[in-house]
């Protein structure tokens, strides 16, 4: 097998696992199916040159107070969908939704678990390797946003 057919199959595995949010799948979706669901941007800016599609106030997305759509460099696709939420979220409802810390013994389990990580900052952050989703906290525990990104075997 060429290593290209071989780059192919590999790119497509770690994005068919993306975990979609909206029916907008990460790496997969484009800006055309963003505009579809969720109308015109509140805004579009550049953030280290990446475009970055801001949904907020009254065009945030419901149970949201802000949705950022972050594209792929020189294409029109989703590499990130970063959700505010609105309702105030704990650790403990994350758990019971996505899945428990992984056992450090055992981290290939078929369910999905979470490593826990550190943002810069030193603020604590669950990634959820499978599921292509980390959830970051604010200091009193309660969630800040997640991001949904291509999952990983």
């Amino acid at each position: 097998m060429s290593r290209v057919v071989l780059s192919i199959v590999c790119l497509w595995g770690l994005l068919s696992n993306a975990r979609p949010w909206q029916g907008i799948h990460p790496g997969v979706s484009s800006t055309l199916d963003v505009f579809g669901k969720f109308g015109e941007p509140t805004k579009k800016t550049d953030v280290k040159g990446q475009l970055v599609l801001v949904y907020s106030g009254i065009q945030a997305p419901g149970g949201t107070v802000q949705t950022q759509f972050k594209l792929v460099p020189g294409t029109q696709t989703v590499g990130r969908i970063d959700v505010y939420p609105a309702p105030r979220i704990d650790k403990d409802a994350v758990e019971k939704s996505y899945g428990p810390k992984c056992d450090e013994k055992e981290p290939q389990k078929t369910e999905p678990c979470y490593f826990l990580k550190e943002a810069e900052g030193k603020r604590p952050y669950f990634l959820y390797l499978k599921l292509g989703l980390a959830v970051f906290f604010k200091p009193d525990g309660t969630v800040l946003s997640f991001a949904f990104l291509p999952g990983k075997e």
